[in-house]
This record gives structure tokens, C-alpha cells and sequence, in this order.
């Protein structure tokens, strides 16, 4: 009951799955991903245990065909199952049961995936194939575009409920410790897919970087701009005056750590990531 897209990046690198379905917090049960192992989706009366052994036959040494092979043979239900998977290599499986409800089917290649069930078409597949081909930029913005297509396309013949996102990589996760890079959730929303896309833009926005050339020297009336900003949240209590004296650093300072963007600005040098800049005029301007 659910549409997904199992891939990889060879050159990041890294593995994940996005996924969207007519039914609450899919994200909880059909993506699993690790890196330099593989990723999987399970759906269509989900099999979790696919998820964990799969991993494990993947980090094994197991291809995705064989990987796929071990999980259905010990599956009496296995007829009802739909799974996708891409392994360390590169390298895809997809297995559609013949008792998943129609439409029901998949498409794969080199590092993807993609399958689904209970969809309007197999036109809902095809788009998040060529949409994933075709797409510049980076893994998490190619599975998220191709997510949308496929939903566009008409995804969930349902309708809409819930999406989500998990890529691993190696030391991808927070502060480097772990291999979740990404790991969003849309459980019960309207247009999830468009929200998850939103998602993964915040995460850009918070974790991101950008080269020296992007940053905005805190001056002028950029610094007016914030100064007012400032003012507004309660930060200072002073008429701007365009001129980065210690009042204004000791707040912007308090302020950019409150919003948690301490890795994107640097008060004692008195500049700011552009991206961020233009996040927080559109935030707190009116």
C-alpha cells in the first residue's frame, strides 16, 4: 500500500529510501538503510524482518539479487510482499508478489530501485524512474523529486497520508558518529511528499555550508535588517543603528544560537551564510 524508491550514490556514498503511502507513519516500517551495506524497502503487508536480516545478508558480502533470495525462501506469505533493495556495489533487486492489489509492479537499474502497489498506474513507477534519472543534484534531492513525480503521476490510488526519507552514509549522521544522514518523517499530513521536500530543505539549511564567497558581511543595511530583527524579538531595545557595536554582537550572537545556526554565522567576525540570511529575513520580516 505504499510507493518507494530504494537507491545509491557511489560517489557520496551513500544508501536510502523514500517512500510514500495512504497510511500512517510509513516511515517507521518500510525504509532501512546502512552504509557501505545497502538499503531496503519493505511493503505490501511489510515483512520487518526483511529490514535487519536483509542488512545483514547485505553487509555479509550478499548481492541484492541473493540478498533478496534468502529473505523470500523462509517467507510462506512471501506472494504478498513487495521489497526493493540496492546493495554496497550498487547493484538492485525488486520483488512483486502476486498477491500484492493492483496496480502493483516495479522498475530497477544500476543503484535504484523502484516499486509499488494499490497505485492509480504503472505510469506512477515510470515517472519516479525517469524523474530519479534525470534529476541533477544530490541523492537526497533526486529520491525526494522522484517521490513527488511518482506521487504527481498519482501515486497512492488511496490517496495521501504520510512520507518519508532515510539515507545512510558513512559518518553521516550528527556530530559524525553514526551513518544516519538523513532520517525525515511526514506521519499524517495533507501533501506529505511537498512537506518532506521542505524537510529535507531545512536540513540543507541547518547542516549545510557554504563556501567563503556566500557569506554575507553583517553591514549596511543587511546589518540595519537584522539590528531591526533583533529589536523585534527582543534581543536589543535600541533604534538600529547600522554599526556592529558590542550590543549588537552580544545578541546577534544569543540570537544565532537560539536558532541553532552557531556552525553558519560567526558574531566576532560579523558575517553570515547567505542561505541562512535569507531564511531569517523571510522568517521574521513582515
Amino acid at each position: 500500500m505504499t510507493f518507494s524508491i530504494v537507491a545509491c550514490d557511489m560517489d557520496e556514498p551513500a544508501w536510502g529510501v523514500a517512500v510514500a503511502s495512504k497510511f500512517p507513519a510509513v516511515g517507521a516500517v518500510v525504509p532501512w538503510a546502512q552504509a557501505a551495506a545497502g538499503a531496503i524497502a519493505t511493503q505490501s503487508f511489510a515483512n520487518t524482518s526483511f529490514g535487519p536480516r536483509g542488512l545483514a545478508l547485505l553487509s555479509s558480502g550478499l548481492s541484492a539479487g541473493e540478498t533478496l533470495a534468502r529473505l523470500l525462501e523462509s517467507d510462506p506469505e512471501r506472494e504478498h510482499r513487495q521489497v526493493g533493495l540496492v546493495d554496497a556495489q550498487g547493484q538492485s533487486a525488486s520483488f512483486t508478489g502476486s498477491g500484492c492489489f493492483e496496480w502493483a509492479g516495479s522498475l530497477a537499474g544500476p543503484g535504484y530501485a523502484i516499486q509499488g502497489n494499490i497505485l492509480r498506474s504503472s505510469d506512477v513507477i515510470a515517472a519516479m524512474e525517469q524523474t530519479f534519472l534525470q534529476s541533477p543534484g544530490d541523492l537526497p534531492l533526486r529520491m525526494q523529486r522522484a517521490l513527488l513525480a511518482g506521487d504527481r503521476a498519482g501515486g497512492d490510488r488511496r490517496g495521501r497520508q504520510s512520507a518519508a526519507i532515510y539515507i545512510a552514509k558513512l559518518g553521516g549522521g550528527y556530530g559524525g558518529f553514526n551513518d544516519r544522514w538523513l532520517d525525515y518523517r511526514v506521519d499524517d499530513h495533507e501533501d506529505p511528499v511537498v512537506r518532506l521536500g521542505e524537510l529535507i530543505e531545512l536540513h540543507r539549511l541547518y547542516f549545510g555550508k557554504s563556501a567563503e564567497t556566500g557569506r554575507v558581511a553583517l553591514e549596511g543595511e543587511d546589518l540595519r535588517r537584522i539590528q531591526r530583527i533583533l529589536r523585534k524579538l527582543g534581543y536589543i531595545d535600541t533604534t538600529p543603528t547600522g554599526e556592529f557595536d558590542g550590543l549588537t554582537q552580544e545578541a546577534f550572537a544569543e540570537f544565532i544560537g537560539n536558532e541553532n545556526f552557531e556552525e553558519r554565522a560567526d558574531p566576532s567576525a560579523a558575517w553570515i551564510d547567505g542561505p541562512v540570511l535569507d531564511y531569517i529575513y523571510r522568517k521574521y520580516e513582515d
